[in-house]
């Protein structure tokens, strides 16, 4: 009942955070802080960027290829960057990237800024770390906008991502997903199986009644 309840809610979240992004607002995570243009995931008032960003924080990224795919604002591709990686920002939206460009000097770091549409225009580039906070409410996207909450009526997001991850790893990579407990995680898993991708969760975290789950993507 609850995924049901939350289905339906889905594309009235979205608009609420539409209204509050009606202009650019600042989001801030210790000493990085970035400005979140209108049309741009809202990392305010949802729970995935902070859980992410807790999680990224520790990691011994230093010298490493990392990607964030589907950057939105771009803060964890800049805390990864300040951890010493080589980052990789990707979206399919442009407004995102323009901000991130501004957001990345102002933080004194360094990114490969790109606009894909997933793995499209990253060159066959290969990666030992990817992160991934993908849209997951079964609706098509009509806007940029959108496409960061709306993976398709049929998932078509997961069917792309996962038809396309395997040829981006390099040796002992490790890719990480953020889902919530209220998105069909089965109906993904599925898709990933069928491209020999397993979940192995490696931390839940329970906020405002919501539990998050980290994955790590493993390969047949």
């Amino acid at each position: 009942m609850r995924k049901i309840i939350k289905l339906f809610l889905g594309p009235i979240v979205q608009k609420i955070h539409a209204g509050y992004l009606k202009k650019p607002r600042r989001y801030s995570y210790k000493d990085i802080s970035v400005w979140v243009e209108p049309g741009v995931f809202p990392p305010f008032l949802t729970l995935s960027t902070k859980i992410l960003l807790e999680f990224v924080e520790p990691m011994p990224l230093n010298g490493k290829q990392f990607l964030e795919l589907g950057c939105g604002c771009g803060i964890i591709s800049i805390l990864a960057a300040k951890k010493g990686a080589e980052v990789t920002a990707a979206d399919i939206n442009q407004t995102a990237l323009d901000a991130l460009a501004r957001n990345s000097a102002d933080n004194n770091v360094k990114l490969a800024i790109i606009n894909s549409d997933l793995f499209q225009n990253l060159n066959a580039q290969k990666f030992d770390c990817i992160v991934i906070n993908p849209p997951y409410y079964p609706k098509a996207p009509q806007t940029a906008a959108e496409q960061a909450w709306f993976c398709g009526e049929n998932f078509d997001y997961f069917e792309k991502l996962f038809a396309q991850l395997t040829s981006s790893l390099n040796d002992g990579n490790h890719t990480y997903m953020i889902l919530s407990e209220d998105c069909e995680i089965e109906t993904i898993q599925s898709i990933a199986a069928k491209n020999g991708i397993g979940f192995e969760t490696v931390l839940q975290k329970k906020v405002a009644a919501e539990r998050n789950f980290i994955f790590r993507l493993t390969f047949a």
